[in-house]
Order: structure tokens, then C-alpha cells, then sequence
């Protein structure tokens, strides 16, 4: 029997960039600067028509100070997040 995971909170990333960034009080532009990313492509990642690639993510959490497991553990908001017992 094959058990899938549930689908990933996307909105909730998304939102918790959008968080972050609004914490700071930096704007696209600012954002941009500090990760080396496109605006464009934080606007559409804010705005959930695009997901990124881990590169971005990484840049992004650096950018932000922010450990790449704490920004996506809101992939996990909605359901348990998986553990470390082997199973």
C-alpha cells in the first residue's frame, strides 16, 4: 500500500515570505537587492503564480536571516509534519 504525503502548503510559504519581507519593512526592490533575485520574481512568488526552485528559497532565507528549515516548515501549516522516527 502506498501512502502519499499531504500536498504542500503553498499559500502558507508564500505568505510567510510575504510576512517576512513586510516584518522588515522592505519592499521588492529591497528584497531583490539583498537576495540577488528578480523583482519580478518575488512579486510572482508573493503572489503565488510561481513556486521558485530551492535556489531561490536559499537565497531568499538568506536574504531574510532566516534558517531555510524554519521558512519551509509552513509547507507543513494544516497537517503533522513529518518525524524523525524512521518508520
Amino acid at each position: 500500500m502506498t501512502i502519499f504525503p499531504p500536498d504542500p502548503n503553498l499559500t502558507a510559504l508564500r505568505l510567510e515570505l510575504a510576512r517576512l519581507r513586510a516584518e522588515r519593512r522592505w519592499t521588492y526592490d529591497e528584497l531583490a537587492a539583498r537576495s540577488g533575485l528578480a523583482r519580478r520574481t518575488l512579486i510572482e512568488i508573493e503572489q503565488g503564480r510561481t513556486i521558485g526552485t530551492l535556489k531561490t528559497w536559499h537565497a531568499l532565507a538568506h536574504a531574510l536571516g532566516t534558517p531555510l528549515d524554519r521558512l519551509f516548515a509552513a509547507l507543513c501549516d494544516g497537517h503533522e509534519p513529518p518525524t524523525d522516527t524512521p518508520g
